[in-house]
């Protein structure tokens, strides 16, 4: 259902007059949580300053799944590749020393102090040459390094109109608006602009199209690009959300971007969700949707406008997460798997009909380890 925040958690009734979006799921990866076990121990010790992260969302997802926000091992790494055709997010891990000051910490600071650097990237202009500075994300974590105890809370900042976006035209399939004439030149299209820019998947583009061509271009070249529009502006969102009714969450900041900039001369703005899925070797778009929004009237003030982000726990509210990764990390629970391992293996090869169970649960209660004890204590093992 739909939240006060414009948040969508299931599908509702898409006879809505306000725009609502679909939130992040935040998926770490255990690879993830080994490497911030190293850096902790190694490199950060008690050091609780910002560390940057990275992370990154994909676009072709089935239906069903959630729009996740995943982070791996090379989210260290900003060098790191990370997989085809998805999009990067760069974000600020917040790794804290205690449970206390995991709990204690002012999230609500932390919220601000990233939606004020979107913010500013936005009037700067700065995220008009590299979007990605949109797609900013926290994360707060504890490591209980003793049990092997990860206590996290994602955010992804987003900033909110103050009275929302109303929908003038409804979402509606890609395909039923363009001819499959026009979507293979919006694939072509696509294609070529990631090929000249050596990504594979762009955030965020312009789009013009006719009846039988697509033309795609960067933001940063708006102002030449729509000359012969005549007024009309479509954009097109990398949207890692596969609801039919809803954009995705990364929509909300370049919303905010499109407002600022050109909110003085423009009244409505065409987005294109835009999704990319490949089954059983053949490619479709034609599930990604479109639709049309109205800009507020009243231009956005100097001051940043009021952000939201912060990750729902399991049960739905407000409150942080936690996994339990003692089975795969814990060495003594590794030894314990490897001892039983090979006797297994023993088992296996050597004597099939030994029972294993029997001679695991048997004690023994040796007296003395001279020689002789020495060696009945080595065969006992």
């Amino acid at each position: 259902m739909a939240t006060a925040s414009g948040e969508v958690h299931h599908p509702v009734d898409p006879g809505i007059s306000k725009l609502q979006f679909a939130p992040f799921s935040s998926a770490l990866d255990a690879g993830f949580w080994h490497e911030l076990t190293q850096k902790k121990l190694n490199e950060y010790r008690l050091d609780e300053t910002p560390k940057v992260i990275k992370g990154y969302y994909y676009n072709g997802d089935p239906l069903g799944l959630p729009a996740r926000l995943t982070l791996e091992f090379s989210a260290f790494d900003m060098n790191a590749s990370i997989p085809a055709r998805c999009c990067p997010a760069f974000g600020t891990l917040y790794n804290t020393n205690t449970f206390e000051t995991f709990k204690s910490c002012d999230k609500k600071s932390l919220l601000e102090k990233e939606a004020n650097e979107i913010w500013e990237s936005i009037k700067s202009g700065a995220a008009l040459e590299n979007p990605m500075l949109l797609n900013r994300f926290l994360l707060l974590t504890f490591a209980d390094l003793k049990k092997y105890h990860f206590y996290y809370w994602f955010c992804y900042p987003a900033l909110c109109f103050p009275n929302g976006i109303h929908i003038i035209q409804k979402p509606v399939c890609l395909g039923e608006r363009f001819s499959l004439n026009q979507i293979h030149a919006l694939q072509k299209a696509y294609d070529e602009l990631c090929q000249k820019e050596r990504v594979t998947a762009l955030p965020y583009f312009l789009i013009k199209y006719h009846d039988n061509s697509v033309m795609i271009s960067l933001l940063k070249k708006w102002d030449g690009f729509f000359q012969d529009q005549g007024g009309k502006v479509t954009v097109g969102v990398y949207d890692p959300c596969n609801l039919s009714h809803y954009p995705g969450w990364p929509l909300r900041n370049f919303l905010i971007l499109a407002a600022h900039n050109w909110g003085n001369i423009l009244q409505t703005v065409e987005v294109l969700c835009f999704r990319d899925r490949t089954m059983q070797g053949v490619r479709d778009v034609t599930h990604s949707i479109i639709f049309e929004i109205k800009l507020p009237d009243k231009p956005l003030g100097p001051d940043c406008p009021k952000a939201v982000g912060w990750e729902k726990n399991q049960k739905g509210g407000m409150g942080p997460r936690m996994v339990n990764l003692s089975e795969c990390m814990d060495p003594k629970r590794l030894a314990e798997s490897s001892v039983d391992l090979n006797l297994k293996l023993m088992c296996w090869r050597l004597v099939p009909t030994l029972d294993l169970e029997k001679i695991v649960s048997a004690k023994c209660l040796l007296l003395g380890a001279g020689t002789l004890g020495c060696s009945v204590a080595r065969t006992l093992m």
